[in-house]
């Protein structure tokens, strides 16, 4: 590291810390030539490689603005679009590559976004897995239907196991 006073070519690490969200480290350092202190901060950067091949840097609002526009008139707020980005984010980082496929990052959006409003994530998957035909969306449709069967009973279900109690 480069003395940003007088480009010595070393510095003395003073103190390291990691960034209130984790994402970087913080390090002060201090010139042997000159003697003065500076800041530097480490980033990770995630990369994501497109289907082209072509690799672009990790962009949270790259996913937030394509969930937008898959919850276009869909009562879906600012604050769960940033909340989604993040969860999203975070299990991108998790799997510890420095380089994701674009692949791995839709399908990291899938499951958060189909919590989310799941008009919303008929309208992403449609684009995403490059639906063809109506059996596509059936299919889905009828995997979304079995999954909420497996875990909320029906109403008339629920009504009845209230009297019961």
């Amino acid at each position: 590291m480069h003395c940003p006073f007088c480009r010595f070519p070393d510095s003395r690490v003073v103190d390291s810390r990691t960034t209130d969200d984790g994402t970087a480290i913080r390090r002060r350092r201090q010139c042997p030539e000159c003697e003065r202190r500076f800041t530097t901060v480490e980033q990770v950067t995630l990369a994501v490689v497109k289907r082209s091949g072509v690799t672009e840097p990790f962009s949270r609002e790259k996913v937030i603005a394509g969930v937008r526009k898959a919850c276009k008139g869909r009562p879906v707020s600012e604050d769960a679009l940033a909340r989604l980005g993040q969860r999203v984010e975070e299990e991108i980082r998790a799997s510890g590559s420095a380089e994701v496929p674009s692949h791995e990052v839709g399908l990291a959006i899938l499951g958060p976004l189909r919590e989310l409003d799941e008009v919303a994530y008929m309208r992403f998957a449609s684009v995403y897995r490059g639906f063809a035909s109506l059996a596509d969306f059936e299919t889905e449709i009828a995997l979304l239907r079995a999954e909420r069967d497996e875990t909320v009973p029906e109403p008339e279900q629920a009504r009845e196991s209230i009297r019961q109690e």
